[in-house]
C-alpha cells in the first residue's frame, strides 16, 4: 500500500510589477468546508452546502463521506449536496481512504470512523505521512477504538477499528488543536452521555457552530484565563441543514499581506469569515499599522463576515505573543512575510507547533527568508525577522517542501521584493487554493512558471 504518488514539481516566479487593485471572492474556508462534508454524512437527510472550497483536500474528504456511505454530488460551482447516514450508520469502507494532504480531513474523518463498528485505513501522501497522528488517537483510543496497525511513531498509513459502543470521556488536550478537539466531539456524537473537551487556549470554534447548527446539545464554558470547556450530550439526531460557507480567512491571508507590502496597493476581499478565533492575523497586521478596514460585517450560517478594504502602507516590528497562535497557526509563513517588509523587529512566539504541519514550517520559513536576503533566526519556538524598512533583495528560490502555504507566501514576498522570488514548485497550492495564482493575477500581480536557475527576477 503506497500514498498517491505527487505530481513532477512545477517552479513558479512572482516578480514586481505595480500595485495591485481590483476586487476579489477567497475561495470557501477549508476548515468549514471539511466539516461541512462530514456532518452532512452523519445528519439524516440531505444537506445543501453552497461556496464548498473545490480544492484537492476538501476532495478527498468527499470521496471518504462515500466510501463511508454517504452521498456527496457536485452541483454546480461550489455547490453540492450531501446525502447523509445518520449516527451509528456508516458503512465499512472497501478500501483504503487516501487524503492526499488532507491534514485536517483525515483526522476529523479519523474521529467520525474511530466511533463506529467498522475497521478503516487512512493514508495520505508524502508529506501527510510524516505528520503526527497519535495525538488524535490516543482520546480515541480511551473511548474504545483500537489501533488495528500504524506506521512507525504513530505515523500514516493507520487502521483504526472502532468498538461496538463508544464511551463517553472528559479530555484535556494537550496542545491547543482544533482537530484534536473535534476528533474527539466527532467521536463522542456516537457516545452516551457526555463527552467533555478542556482546552487551555481556545482553538478555533466551528465544529462546536456546526453541532448547533444541525441539532446537537452543546455547552461551551471558559475554562481558566484563556480556555474553554465544551461538553456535547452524545447520540443525538442530527438534521440536515444548509451551509454557506464563508471565504477562507487562512487563504484572505495572501492577497491581504500581498496588497499591504506592494506600494500604492488598494483592494477588496469579499465576504471573508472574522470569526474571532481565526483573525488573530488581522489583528496583529493592523498593530504593526496595517490599513484593513471590513465592511458591510454580516452574519452567515452562524458566522460573521465581512468584506475586507486593504491598502499599502508603512509597517512596523511587534511582539506576537504565544497565545495568539491557535487564533492564526496557518498565517505565520505570510506574517512572516509581511514582517521582512516592516521596520523593526518582529518576534512571533511560540511557534512549536509550526514543526508538525505539512513541512517543519518555522524551518522552511526561516530557510526562504534567508534565500530572499531578509534578517531572520530561530530562537527555541521563537522566530524573529528583521525588517528591511520596505526594502527586501528577494531573487532566491525558496524551498516548499510540498507545503501549500510556503509556496504561497513566497510568491507574495515576490511580488514586492526587488528581485522577485522563485518557489520550487507550487502545484501543491491547489490543495488548499485552487485560484490563487489567476486571482493574484487578476489584481495585477505577476506571477508565472519559473525557470530552474538564476534568480525570479532574471
Amino acid at each position: 500500500m503506497s500514498a498517491a504518488p505527487h505530481a513532477a514539481p512545477v517552479p513558479l516566479a512572482a516578480r514586481p510589477f505595480g500595485p495591485l487593485a481590483g476586487r476579489a471572492r477567497i475561495p470557501g474556508d477549508k476548515s468549514i468546508s471539511h466539516r461541512a462534508l462530514l456532518f452532512g454524512l452523519l445528519a439524516i437527510g440531505e444537506t445543501r452546502v453552497t461556496g464548498l472550497l473545490e480544492g484537492e483536500d476538501v476532495l478527498r474528504t468527499a470521496d471518504a463521506v462515500r466510501a463511508l456511505g454517504g452521498v456527496a454530488e457536485r452541483l454546480g460551482e461550489g455547490e453540492w449536496r450531501v446525502v447523509g447516514v445518520g449516527i451509528g450508520g456508516l458503512q465499512q469502507p472497501a478500501g483504503v481512504l487516501d487524503f492526499g494532504n488532507a491534514g485536517t480531513g483525515s483526522r476529523l474523518t479519523m474521529g467520525v470512523a474511530a466511533s463506529h463498528p467498522i475497521t478503516a485505513t487512512f493514508d495520505g501522501d508524502a508529506s501527510l505521512r510524516k505528520r503526527p497522528m497519535r495525538r488524535i488517537v490516543d482520546p480515541l483510543v480511551r473511548m474504545g477504538a483500537e489501533v488495528v496497525s500504524e506506521a512507525e511513531g504513530g505515523r500514516l498509513p493507520l487502521t483504526i477499528r472502532g468498538p461496538r459502543e463508544t464511551a463517553p470521556i472528559v479530555y484535556e488536550t494537550p496542545v491547543p488543536s482544533a482537530q484534536i478537539k473535534s476528533a474527539v466531539l466527532l467521536a463522542g456524537l456516537n457516545a452516551p452521555g457526555k463527552t467533555t473537551v478542556i482546552e487551555q487556549e481556545a482553538s478555533r470554534d466551528h465544529t462546536e457552530r456546526l453541532l448547533r447548527h444541525f441539532g446537537a446539545e452543546v455547552v461551551v464554558e471558559p475554562h481558566g484565563e484563556h480556555g474553554r470547556r465544551i461538553t456535547l450530550t452524545g447520540q443525538p439526531e442530527l438534521r440536515a441543514a444548509p451551509i454557506a460557507v464563508p471565504a477562507d480567512p487562512s487563504s484572505a491571508a495572501f492577497p491581504l499581506v500581498a496588497a499591504l507590502i506592494v506600494p500604492g496597493s488598494d483592494i477588496v476581499l469579499d465576504n471573508v469569515m472574522v470569526n474571532p478565533l481565526r483573525t488573530g492575523l488581522f489583528a496583529t497586521l493592523r498593530e504593526m499599522g496595517a490599513d484593513i478596514e471590513e465592511l458591510n460585517a454580516r452574519e452567515e450560517g452562524g458566522e460573521t463576515v465581512a468584506d475586507l478594504r486593504v491598502r499599502a502602507g508603512t509597517l512596523r516590528g511587534v511582539d506576537v505573543p504565544a497565545e495568539r497562535a491557535p487564533s492564526m497557526i496557518d498565517e505565520y509563513p505570510v506574517l512572516a512575510v509581511a514582517a521582512a517588509f516592516a521596520s523593526g523587529e518582529t518576534r512571533m512566539r511560540g511557534l512549536h507547533e509550526l514543526r508538525v504541519k505539512e513541512s517543519d514550517r518555522l524551518q522552511a520559513v526561516a530557510d526562504g527568508l534567508a534565500a530572499a536576503g531578509v534578517g531572520v533566526r530561530i530562537e527555541g519556538d521563537d522566530l524573529i525577522v528583521t525588517g528591511g524598512n520596505g526594502e527586501v533583495r528577494g531573487g532566491g528560490t525558496a524551498a516548499t517542501h510540498l507545503d501549500h502555504r510556503i509556496a504561497m507566501a513566497f510568491l507574495v514576498l515576490g511580488l514586492a521584493a526587488r528581485a522577485g522570488m522563485r518557489v520550487d514548485d507550487g502545484t501543491m497550492i491547489a490543495t488548499s487554493f485552487p485560484t490563487f495564482v489567476p486571482l493574484m493575477r487578476e489584481l495585477g500581480g505577476d506571477i508565472d512558471a519559473g525557470l530552474q536557475g538564476g534568480g525570479a527576477g532574471a
